[in-house]
């Protein structure tokens, strides 16, 4: 058992294990190196995920808002051509009105149930078709002005979204500090073994290189893809937004509503109809942002987890 050949493999294991250690820190040292660049990681993530929360809530109003815009649109364009149609109704009443052979009382009344039937109205006589035109104008109007807020509401909204979204990323600073405590946790692995082969009680090290070891599994391009989908779509929906807010301001101006050429009239259809697309989009374009801040808060929570476990055992 004591042959030369035996003590010759001795003397080679030897020579080839201490290089791996000639340069190794001692437990304590690699202990506290690991501490240094390991602690307050946690910090940064939690704040990460506050603002993703945030922007969550903000994208959240921004197609609450957006599809609010959406809805009055739609509404607007309902008394619009309702209002159309009786102005088309008036102009009727006043061309049998200036013939030579005017409605009878019931031709009138049986020409005025035919149109409520369509119309879902009661309205009898020439001033009840006036009245109601001018309740629809009205109403028209307060539902422009409401869409134009809307609208502007949500693209606030999304201008926000976009600039916390384009911040809310994991900066140089947090991605130098988590390759450095993994650098850091490699070291303090190869302290252990070290440690353990001189006898030392290593128990509470390896807690923490196992805890700490765990950032070599997290993924973090996970949350900075979200945060560059939340920044696109914001600033889609921003963009809309603005668009939307000027095409609806400017189709609900006097000027535009007071022109019945039909020249007039189509460009405000076509200013109404531009102004409900783009609020449709805006909603669309908040919504997916909202998505994105959403699942971002997801990617976060799971680097946070191992970052909450690592500074637990440190502590």
């Amino acid at each position: 058992m004591n042959s030369p050949f035996k003590k010759c493999i001795t003397m080679v294991c030897a020579m080839l294990v201490l290089p791996a250690f000639g340069n190794t820190l001692s437990l304590n040292d690699a202990l506290r190196n690991t501490y240094t660049a390991c602690i307050g990681i946690d910090d940064a993530l939690m704040d990460l995920k506050k603002m993703a929360g945030i922007n969550t809530a903000i994208t959240g109003v921004g197609t609450a808002a957006g599809a609010g815009a959406t809805v009055v649109g739609i509404v607007k364009s309902a008394k619009d051509a309702k209002a159309e149609a009786l102005e088309q109704i008036l102009k009727e009443i006043e061309e049998i009105q200036n013939t030579t052979q005017p409605l009878t009382d019931a031709e009138f009344a049986t020409f005025m149930s035919e149109f409520n039937t369509v119309y879902k109205s009661d309205i009898s006589n020439k001033e009840s078709v006036q009245t109601e035109l001018d309740k629809l104008n009205k109403q028209s109007k307060n539902l422009g002005n409401w869409r134009t807020g809307l609208m502007a509401g949500s693209a606030v909204t999304n201008v926000a979204g976009a600039v916390i979204a384009n911040k809310n990323r994991v900066d140089e600073d947090l991605n130098t500090q988590i390759e450095m405590c993994k650098i850091a946790v490699k070291n303090l692995q190869n302290s252990i073994l070290q440690a353990q082969i001189n006898g030392e009680n290593v128990s509470e090290a390896v807690q923490i290189a196992n805890a700490c070891g765990q950032y070599e599994y997290a993924d973090l391009s996970k949350i900075d893809t979200k945060a560059k989908g939340a920044m696109i779509s914001s600033a889609i929906g921003a963009t809309t937004g603005i668009a939307g807010t000027i095409f609806s301001a400017s189709a609900n101006t006097d000027k535009t509503r007071n022109d019945n050429s039909d020249a007039g009239k189509q460009k405000e259809k076509n200013l109404n109809l531009t102004s409900n697309i783009l609020a449709g989009a805006t909603t669309a374009a908040s919504a997916t942002a909202t998505v994105f801040n959403a699942t971002q808060i997801s990617a976060i929570k799971k680097v946070a987890e191992i970052a909450a476990n690592c500074t637990g055992v440190l502590q």
